[in-house]
C-alpha cells in the first residue's frame, strides 16, 4: 500500500497546493482502480466540499452588506464540510474580531489559511479536530480540504474587499448628499437675501422719488417763478438732474452697464429725452466736441459702435434691456 503524502504546517504558515497538483484535486477514483466503498466515500467528500463553496456564495448574497453577519454564520457552517464533521470546529479571525463555532476548542490537530484584503493579511480561517484521526495528506486533513480552506480564505478576502468598497462608496455618497443639501440650503438663503436686498433698494428708490416729487419739485417750481429769466435756467437744470436721479431708465442702465460713468449715464438720459448735442453741451457747460466724445464712448460700451443704429432710438427702445439678458 502506497504511503500517503503528508504536508507539514509548521509555525502556522500558510500551505498552498502547487499549480502542478491542482488538476489532481477532487479526483474521483474509477471503479476499476479501487474498491466501491472508497469511491462512494470520495464522492461524498467532494459533494460536501462543493456544497461548502456554494453555501459561501449563498451567504455572501444573503449578507451582501454585513461582513460581521456573514462570518458569524459561516463559522458555524464550515465544520459540516470537513471529513469528520462531528469532531470538527472552526474559528475565523478578522482584524480585531474572532468568530467561533459551537464547542470550539484549540487542539494540536489544526489547519489554517490566512485572509488577505488589498494584499495585506487581516486574519485567518482555522479548522480543528477535537480528537485524533488517522494521518492523511496534512496531518489528519486531506489535500482537498487544504485547497478548500485556501479557497474559503480567498473568498472571504474578496467579499470583505467588496463590502469595504461598497460601504466606503455609500459613505462618500452620503457625504456628497449632505454637502449638496447644504449648498442648496445656502443658495436658497442667498436668494432670499438677494431678494430682500432688491426689495429694500426698490423701497429706497420709491421713497426718494416720492420725496423729490412731493417736496423738492414744488419748491423748485415756486423758485423758478421768483427768479429772473437769466437765472431760471439753473433751476431747470436742477429739476432735470433730480428727474434723472429718480428715473427708472437711469437706474436700470446703471445696473446693466457698470462700465458707464455717472456723466455718461446722465448724457444717455438726456439723449433718450430727445436733446441734441448742442443743447446737452449748453446745459452741462462744455463744448460740443466733449459731448461727441462722450457719445462715442457710450456707443463703444453699449457695443453698438459698428451698428447702423441711432443712439437716441437705441436708448428709447428696449433693445439695450434685451441685450443685457444674454
Amino acid at each position: 500500500m502506497a504511503k500517503k503524502k503528508v504536508i507539514s504546517n509548521d509555525n502556522n504558515n500558510d500551505i498552498k497546493i502547487p499549480n502542478t497538483e491542482l488538476a489532481r484535486l477532487w479526483r474521483i477514483p474509477f471503479s476499476d482502480e479501487t474498491e466501491q466503498p472508497k469511491v462512494e466515500s470520495a464522492l461524498r467528500e467532494r459533494i460536501k466540499e462543493l456544497n461548502c463553496l456554494y453555501g459561501v456564495s449563498q451567504l455572501a448574497e444573503r449578507h451582501f452588506n454585513s461582513l460581521d453577519n456573514l462570518l458569524e454564520e459561516l463559522v458555524s457552517f464550515l465544520p459540516h464540510s470537513w471529513q469528520y464533521p462531528d469532531i470538527t470546529c472552526a474559528r475565523i479571525v478578522f482584524k480585531e474580531t474572532t468568530y467561533k463555532s459551537e464547542g470550539f476548542k484549540i487542539t494540536e490537530w489544526r489547519q489554517s489559511s490566512r485572509i488577505y484584503v488589498y494584499s495585506e493579511p487581516v486574519g485567518e480561517v482555522a479548522m480543528f479536530y477535537l480528537e485524533e484521526r488517522p494521518p492523511a495528506d496534512e496531518g489528519p486533513f486531506l489535500a482537498e480540504e487544504r485547497a478548500l480552506l485556501d479557497a474559503l480564505a480567498d473568498q472571504i478576502g474578496t467579499i470583505a474587499t467588496r463590502i469595504s468598497a461598497e460601504m466606503e462608496l455609500q459613505d462618500i455618497n452620503k457625504q456628497l448628499s449632505l454637502e449638496r443639501k447644504a449648498i442648496q440650503e445656502s443658495n436658497t438663503a442667498l436668494r432670499t437675501v438677494l431678494t430682500r436686498i432688491e426689495e429694500e433698494k426698490n423701497e429706497i428708490y420709491r421713497d426718494i422719488k416720492t420725496n423729490v416729487d412731493k417736496v423738492i419739485m414744488p419748491i423748485l417750481l415756486a423758485l423758478a417763478l421768483e427768479l429772473p429769466q437769466t437765472q431760471s435756467k439753473y433751476v431747470e437744470m436742477l429739476k432735470t438732474n433730480l428727474e434723472e436721479i429718480t428715473s427708472q431708465f437711469v437706474r436700470h442702465l446703471s445696473n446693466s452697464y457698470h462700465s458707464l460713468t455717472p456723466t455718461e449715464i446722465t448724457i444717455c438720459n438726456t439723449i433718450r429725452n430727445g436733446m441734441r448735442t448742442k443743447e446737452i453741451a449748453q446745459i452741462r457747460g462744455v463744448s460740443m466736441a466733449t459731448i461727441n466724445r462722450h457719445r462715442e464712448n457710450i456707443r463703444r460700451k453699449l457695443k453698438i459702435t459698428n451698428n447702423d443704429v441711432n443712439l437716441a432710438t437705441y436708448l428709447q427702445s428696449s433693445m439695450w434691456e434685451e441685450k443685457t439678458k444674454f
